[in-house]
């Protein structure tokens, strides 16, 4: 049997989904593997689950090396896993212990089946496309890449934003709305999804832009490729923004100009055979269900 190291990502707000880490725990002990557990997550289980797992060693930052990363929670567990694996390379299995997801896609109940996929060899992996933000003037305060979306946001309960766009240099018209919503084909089925946005297939080579509440009827979401660069220059009333990358939130002055493309690297997602995003869009969307009432 060939020797493994997991890096183990979770979610430290679900005590009910503990024998789903209790499971992954044994199993990974059966296959003698080696067992990195994010610092936060491990003090979690030790003291509020009272589970001993016994790691190699404990992940502290984002300096870690292992084979594979499993990220126990929902879609935003795993986003935080990703924003730590960066440009490793590591590819990233996602268990879902919360309700809705499409990138934790392995049930508590399936965690078995993917742990002997993994040591048969019996999977593939998807590479997802990553944005990376950048200043004109400046920098993010924090990590600058997103998996899902970049989204660039009023600041409080002040009156819309007014969001100027160039796509490769060429203007492409300005956003009266509350926010606007640049994501990748991963981030389709996230927060662009909930206002209005294009479902992507994730493999897809395109970046969608989509607005949050335009203040025009005829202002549509738009598909581009994902070579291009697009510029974003904001004017408010209270002359600052929020800047989201995949939920994590900066306020930015109104005068920096926000410049996102796509980065250099990819995030690699561990899908089981058989699996298929279009399988997870009617599972998880219920499409071609009846939900009338009889």
């Amino acid at each position: 049997m060939k020797k493994l190291c997991f890096a183990l990502f979770g979610n430290i707000y679900q005590a009910k989904k503990a024998h789903a880490v209790q499971k992954l725990l044994c199993l990974l002990e059966e296959h003698d593997a080696d067992l990195l557990i994010d610092e936060n997550f491990y003090r979690y289980l030790t003291e509020d689950l009272q589970i001993d797992p016994r790691p190699t060693g404990l992940i502290r930052g984002n300096d870690f090396r292992a084979d594979i990363v499993v990220s126990m929670g929902g879609d935003g567990t795993f986003l935080e896993a990703a924003s730590r694996v960066g440009d490793k390379s590591i590819p990233i299995l996602g268990i879902n212990t919360g309700r809705l997801g499409f990138l934790a896609d392995v049930t508590a109940d399936e965690i078995d089946a993917a742990i002997s996929a993994i040591y048969r060899d019996d999977y593939q992996v998807e590479e997802r496309s990553v944005l990376h933000l950048t200043y004109d003037t400046g920098k993010p305060q924090g990590y600058p890449y997103a998996l899902n979306e970049i989204a660039v946001l009023k600041r409080d309960n002040s009156s819309m934003i007014s969001i100027r766009v160039n796509i490769d240099g060429e203007y492409l018209t300005t956003y009266q709305a509350d926010g606007l919503i640049v994501n990748t084909p991963t981030g389709s089925t996230g927060y662009a999804l909930s206002v209005g946005g294009p479902i992507m297939s994730p493999t897809s080579h395109a970046i969608g832009i989509v607005p949050v509440a335009p203040h025009s009827l005829n202002i549509r979401p738009i598909t581009i490729r994902d070579g291009a660069m697009i510029e974003l220059a904001v004017e408010s009333r209270s002359h600052q923004i929020l800047v989201s990358l995949d939920g994590r939130s900066e306020t930015c002055n109104e005068s920096v100009k926000l410049h996102i493309r796509k980065a250099p690297y990819t995030i690699r997602i561990i899908k089981r055979a058989g699996c298929s995003f279009f399988k997870t869009l009617r599972n998880k969307l219920m499409w071609g269900n009846d939900l009338r009432e009889c």
